[in-house]
C-alpha cells in the first residue's frame, strides 16, 4: 500500500492554504464529484454530532486530504456505499480500541497512512496560528471523521 508522504501533506496544505474562498469551493466541488458518497459520509457527521462548526472543517480537510493523495500521485477508485458499510463496524472497533488504550500505532495500522493519522492528530491538538484551538468535542468528531476517509481513500489506491 502506498502511504502519503509528509512532502505531499506539505505541499497539499501549501495549495489549498493558498487559495481564496472561490477557489477552496472550486477544489472541494471537484473532489466531490469524484468521490460523492465519500464526501456525503463525511458532511453527514456534522449533522449526525449536531456540530455546526465541524462542516467548514469537515469540507476544508476532506480537500486537504484528497489533494494530499493527488499530490502523492496516487490514483484512487470511487469510493461506493458498500465500500462505507464494509468499513463502518471494523473502523469502529479500531477506534475503540485506540480509545480504550491509546496505542496510536495499532491506529495508525488500521488507517493504514500513519503520517495522514500523525497529521490529523497535530491538527486537532495544536492551536492555529492565530491562538484558537478546537474544542474537545469537535477536535475529537474531526479526528474520526476525518481518519475514516483517510482509510477509505487508503483501501481505495488503485493498484
Amino acid at each position: 500500500m502506498k502511504h502519503i508522504s509528509l512532502a505531499s501533506i506539505e505541499k497539499a496544505i501549501e495549495k489549498i492554504d493558498n487559495l481564496d474562498e472561490d477557489g477552496l469551493e472550486r477544489v472541494a466541488e471537484t473532489f466531490a464529484l469524484s468521490q460523492p458518497v465519500l464526501l456525503g459520509y463525511a458532511m453527514s457527521a456534522a449533522e449526525e454530532y449536531e456540530n455546526e462548526k465541524l462542516e467548514g472543517l469537515l469540507i476544508y480537510y476532506f480537500s486537504l486530504i484528497l489533494e494530499a493523495f493527488q499530490q502523492e500521485g496516487v490514483s484512487i477508485n470511487e469510493i461506493k456505499e458498500s465500500d462505507v458499510e464494509e468499513f463502518e463496524e471494523p473502523y469502529f472497533d479500531a477506534l475503540d480500541a485506540y480509545f480504550e488504550n491509546e496505542k496510536l500505532e495499532e491506529f495508525e495500522e488500521f488507517v493504514d497512512q500513519p503520517i495522514l493519522v500523525q497529521f490529523m492528530m497535530m491538527e486537532i491538538s495544536t492551536p492555529d496560528v492565530d491562538g484558537t484551538e478546537l474544542d474537545d468535542d469537535t477536535a475529537t468528531q474531526l479526528f474520526i471523521v476525518m481518519n475514516a476517509v483517510i482509510s477509505l481513500l487508503s483501501k481505495s489506491i488503485k493498484a
